[in-house]
């Protein structure tokens, strides 16, 4: 199956994202992960419509503000305040609600978010989940 385009002139996207945010959490099943935080790694790229292109035209550079497109830090400020809220035993689970939570503007057509814990195996650079979703 093909991954789809983030970055599109048919659909008239871009691509954003980002990448490696490091964060400890509160994650995981067994009692230990209960009480000790863990480091996580996430990554999410998102297609966001680009504001005034369509399908058959392209728009030039659109105006330098930043109300126009979806900012990143409003992402990672998101990202950090889900994390921080409270335990989560999966990370399928983790990645799920940061996906949902990226779809609520309307501006994003598709979210994809990896969740990695970083420490689980000695031998193992990381272990966790990739999740895509798509708006309605």
């Amino acid at each position: 199956m093909d991954q789809p385009r983030y970055a599109d002139a048919t659909r008239a996207t871009r691509h954003m994202f980002i990448r490696d945010l490091v964060l400890s959490a509160s994650i995981g099943v067994y009692p230990h992960e209960h009480t000790t935080a863990q480091r996580v790694r996430i990554n999410i790229d998102l297609a966001v419509t680009d504001d005034g292109a369509t399908k058959i035209s392209r728009q030039a550079v659109g105006q330098d503000d930043v109300t126009r497109v979806v900012s990143y830090e409003t992402i990672v400020i998101l990202v950090r305040e889900m994390v921080a809220a409270g335990h989560v035993q999966l990370v399928e689970t983790l990645a799920e609600r940061l996906c949902e939570a990226c779809l609520t503007d309307p501006r994003i057509l598709i979210a994809r978010v990896r969740v990695e814990k970083l420490d689980v195996f000695a031998d193992a650079t990381s272990a966790g989940v990739e999740v895509e979703r798509r708006s309605c």
